[in-house]
């Protein structure tokens, strides 16, 4: 029978589409203590994975939560490894279905889009019109109502036992971020709606998806009643583009209204129009219409901090060289796609500079010694974090 809507459950929970899944999910860590042990015995437990969703018996286990203080607070929820499997196998199935129906100019987690693609799309607006509105959503991802995302899931996917392991995950999800929740009440609304079920916890790939369904109707509403040509989306930031800055107030009023029908509330500190000669901020950079892409000069200071304290840490034995370096070229990379080449070389000069005043410094006379001056000399000559002896 051909895969149509009413039968998706088979194909997610079919043995090849677990062990794709699985595959997929080991790609975070093959050595961690989950992924190991599911590796260990691995027929088994994709075996019992797929009986249990068959009977309706799976069930998710805990989030290990933890919080991130950079580039802002966010508290992070870390699914056990099995559940990232069934994760895999559920967004494997349902993003085809769903792909073909967003926008274009929907950039975050999707294949063959991303952070860059983003930027560089925002760039391209900047010099064909003259002003930006800017916005994000407050609190998007603890803010998301579940039955408004299930109802939109149901647009798309017909199949029952589908639909309820979207539910289930949501479920479990959804005391993660409650104490982060608005209160908030929209027009309509009793007090028992603050009971609303809601969030979708940080850093799980379920949640990346269904935030891109969640918005979806947002993208097309934009696009399409609002009929606006310049209009890019990285998750919940925002940057709708025109020649005509009283256009733009104009769809500041029905955009906001088509949020709140989804009960989010745009951020009123970050949420502005401004022409775009004055530089259009997003993800990290300030874009000009006469090409110039710059850092975010709070981007930079965090990575300046940051990186003072690999060296601290690789010169107290607390993180290795090599991932040190590998942090240092991560953010060397991505800061390739502004103007940087002075900045960084300038960055890569204090972090050389720094390392080579942590190896002049005394050793403390409790670290161990040793009687080989050959083997001295080569630890003294080990590279820093910056890649230089």
């Amino acid at each position: 029978m051909p895969r149509t809507p009413l039968n998706l459950f088979d194909d997610i929970s079919a043995f090849d589409n677990l062990l794709r899944a699985w595959r997929l999910a080991r790609r975070a860590g093959r050595t961690a203590p989950g992924a190991a042990a599911f590796h260990y015995q691995l027929e088994n437990e994709v075996v019992g994975l797929r009986a249990g969703l068959r009977r309706g018996a799976y069930r998710p286990e805990g989030y290990h939560s933890f919080v991130v203080t950079e580039p802002k607070r966010r508290l992070v929820s870390a699914a056990p490894f099995h559940d990232r499997v069934v994760h895999h196998a559920l967004v494997g199935v349902l993003e085809p279905l769903f792909e073909r129906r967003f926008v274009f100019d929907s950039y975050a987690c999707r294949k063959g889009k991303g952070t860059h693609a983003a930027v560089a799309r925002a760039h391209r607006f900047t010099r064909r019109f003259r002003w930006c509105l800017r916005a994000d959503v407050r609190r998007f991802f603890p803010s998301v109502d579940h039955e408004v995302l299930l109802e939109t899931v149901r647009r798309v996917v017909r199949c029952r036992r589908t639909l309820a392991l979207v539910a289930t995950i949501l479920d479990h999800g959804k005391d993660v971020l409650k104490a982060e929740a608005p209160k908030t009440l929209f027009p309509g609304d009793d007090l028992l709606a603050l009971l609303r079920p809601k969030g979708l916890p940080i850093g799980n790939l379920t949640s990346q998806f269904l935030a891109n369904v969640f918005l979806d109707p947002v993208d097309h509403f934009v696009k399409e009643d609002l009929r606006i040509r310049g209009y890019v989306r990285y998750a919940d930031d925002f940057r709708i583009f025109h020649d005509d800055k009283e256009a733009l107030r104009a769809v500041r009023l029905p955009f906001e209204k088509c949020l709140e029908d989804r009960r989010l509330l745009l951020h009123a500190g970050k949420t502005q129009i401004a022409p775009c000669t004055d530089g259009v901020p997003f993800l990290g950079f300030r874009l000009f219409p006469d090409g110039r892409r710059r850092l975010l000069g709070a981007s930079v200071r965090r990575f300046r901090r940051r990186s003072k304290r690999l060296v601290d840490e690789v010169a107290a034995g607390h993180t290795t060289p090599a991932a040190a370096r590998a942090f240092v070229r991560s953010w060397l990379s991505h800061a390739e796609h502004a103007n940087t080449n002075r900045l960084r070389r300038q960055i890569l000069e204090e972090i050389r500079t720094r390392w080579n005043d942590r190896q002049r410094r005394p050793r403390s006379s409790s670290a161990p010694t040793t009687s080989s001056s050959g083997s001295s000399r080569r630890r003294r000559s080990s590279p820093g974090p910056g890649g230089t002896p």
